[in-house]
């Protein structure tokens, strides 16, 4: 590909991908506003909303990673202008999404006994279980409104999943605020308080996103003839086929996070307060690669209906070359304030608890240094795994997550975390080595798939 045709697509991916990094990037500082506005509590506080949020996300990356295949499926009947099957993946995905909330909504409330049982501070179990409830009710309307996202996305309509996500930011610090902190005549919750900051904020984020959409005259067709009679068994399994191993290669993710979460949580409450500060931070830079990733998924998608797959590797290298290029100058950015960041989430002024924010501020420092490599690895793995899910390519990428984190990058964590003096950061560079894994057996995966697939309609 010519310099100038680099450059032609590197303005278009990021036209297309600008609004869904801005969705992502808004739904990563729900969490992050959580835990800037409890770090003012307290360490035990930021520990505890840590603790509950490690549960949720677990449950969360089933939802959110089943619903990613409504994306290619919808983008490759977009290019063939099919606009009943559109229609059908759309009302499906709804159905399953909304059913897969509720019942993540009860995997979490139930599973709250866990908890006791994963050598955490007293105090800061006491604390994440009436947050947990709360926070995992949120999980309901969440994935109803990835249901719609997708199906934006797929659509190449990314811009409505940002509106949307703006409009839950500022409803959530609002109601933050007044709830954490007891404003006016408004009861001083706590973390409390935050937990129904999420709750609020993502029913309104799904009431938001329907309308929206619902008022816009080319998408009118897709919300009629809305019925479960219409609902197939087959249209079910052809979702749930992509849907299951992105479920699965998403939680394999997620649960290498929380298991370091949890891990830094074992090591003592300021590693796992510093753990949630850093893994703030770099949630936050990822969701930049994340949305590169959507790109990924919906222009492959679409190269794949149109059978253009010289075209489809081209486009796919321009999205990788244009993640590398985003997460090297974050990563310049985590390695020249590492010393900084950190502030933001605690309060300085409380003397009271002046020695464990001294120490969590020391630890987090340290660990950001060593995100600011992996989330290299990170942005890589991620916008390549999205090219795969274009080409509906999702079992074999699971099989090679699982691999990657927990037969390589967990061992590596666990050991250096447990058994060195490196506790918190050497649970870090466990996460490095596995993103690392992942990062290059995705692209090698991707790489032999492309060019069989160019041979064989040459």
């Amino acid at each position: 590909m010519s310099l100038q045709t680099f450059i032609k697509e590197f303005n278009y991916n990021i036209r297309l991908a600008l609004p869904v990094i801005m969705g992502m990037v808004g739904h990563t500082l729900i969490a992050i506003v959580d835990n800037i506005m409890v770090g003012r509590l307290g360490s035990t506080e930021l520990a505890a909303v840590s603790l509950g949020n490690s549960l949720v996300f677990i449950a969360m990356s089933l939802g959110i990673g089943f619903s990613t295949a409504l994306t290619p499926l919808i983008a490759e009947a977009d290019t063939e202008k099919d606009t009943d099957h559109i229609r059908s993946v759309f009302h499906h995905g709804l159905v399953l999404c909304a059913g897969i909330g509720l019942a993540l909504f009860a995997l979490v409330v139930f599973a709250q006994p866990i908890m006791e049982l994963l050598d955490q501070p007293r105090e800061v179990i006491v604390l994440a279980k009436p947050f947990l409830t709360w926070v995992a009710f949120s999980l309901v309307p969440l994935i109803i409104y990835q249901a719609y996202k997708q199906f934006a996305d797929g659509l190449s309509m990314t811009q409505y999943s940002m509106y949307a996500i703006i409009m839950a930011n500022i409803l959530h610090i609002g109601i933050n605020y007044v709830l954490i902190y007891g404003v006016w005549i408004f009861p001083k919750l706590g973390i409390l308080g935050a937990a129904l900051g999420t709750v609020i904020s993502r029913i309104a984020m799904v009431v938001f996103m329907h309308f929206i959409l619902l008022r816009q005259p080319q998408l009118k067709v897709y919300f009629q003839k809305f019925s479960l009679k219409n609902l197939k068994k087959e249209m079910y399994l052809k979702i749930a086929q992509l849907g299951i191993p992105s479920a699965l290669q998403m939680l394999f993710e997620v649960v290498l996070f929380t298991a370091a979460i949890w891990l830094c949580g074992s090591i003592g409450k300021t590693s796992q307060a510093a753990n949630q500060i850093a893994l703030s931070m770099a949630s936050l830079t990822f969701m930049f690669a994340m949305g590169l990733s959507v790109v990924s998924m919906i222009r492959v998608g679409n190269q794949k209906g149109l059978q253009d797959y010289k075209g489809l590797l081209s486009i796919a290298r321009s999205v990788f070359m244009l993640t590398l290029l985003v997460e090297m100058i974050f990563a310049t950015l985590f390695v020249i304030f590492h010393n900084v960041l950190p502030h933001l989430f605690l309060n300085l002024e409380n003397e009271m608890q002046i020695q464990d924010t001294v120490e969590v501020i020391k630890i987090a420092s340290q660990l950001l240094l060593v995100a600011a490599v992996f989330q290299i690895s990170d942005g890589i793995q991620v916008v390549v795994l999205g090219a795969l899910r274009g080409l509906q390519d999702v079992k074999i990428p699971m099989y090679m997550t699982f691999v990657a984190y927990w037969v390589l990058g967990f061992p590596i964590s666990y050991y250096l975390g447990k058994y060195t003096e490196l506790k918190a950061v050497g649970v870090w560079i466990g996460l490095l080595a596995g993103l690392t894994f992942a990062a290059l057996f995705l692209y090698l995966r991707f790489d032999y798939l492309t060019k069989k697939l160019i041979r064989e309609n040459e």
